[in-house]
């Protein structure tokens, strides 16, 4: 495979963040209408770990995918609408992890 360009790929105006331009606000609109929010979650140190939370957090009603990540401690979670944050600290908290809030 060669460096070249390809250019029958749609290209991304804006930020790195997301073709509007809208960067790391805490939520943002997801590409199939859904909501992503990323959210900060202290404790997680390994995979064991960002299974726990993802596992808790998925079973709230209109999620539809969670990615945690134990190195950095951010929790990126996809949802068909806004999350209660309530919801998702009891959701954290069953999982044994700190919720800090939105990142």
């Amino acid at each position: 495979m060669t460096a070249e360009t390809r250019t029958d790929l749609p290209q991304a105006t804006g930020s790195c963040c997301s073709p509007t331009g809208s960067c790391h606000d805490g939520a943002a609109e997801a590409p199939a209408g859904g909501v992503t929010t990323v959210y900060e979650v202290k404790g997680m140190t390994c995979g064991h770990c960002e299974g726990a939370v993802s596992e808790e957090i998925s079973a709230i009603a209109g999620v539809t995918s969670v990615a945690a990540v134990a190195a950095t401690g951010l929790v990126t979670v996809t949802s068909e609408a806004d999350l209660d944050e309530a919801a998702v600290r009891a959701a954290v908290d069953e999982a044994g992890y700190e919720l800090v809030g939105r990142a």
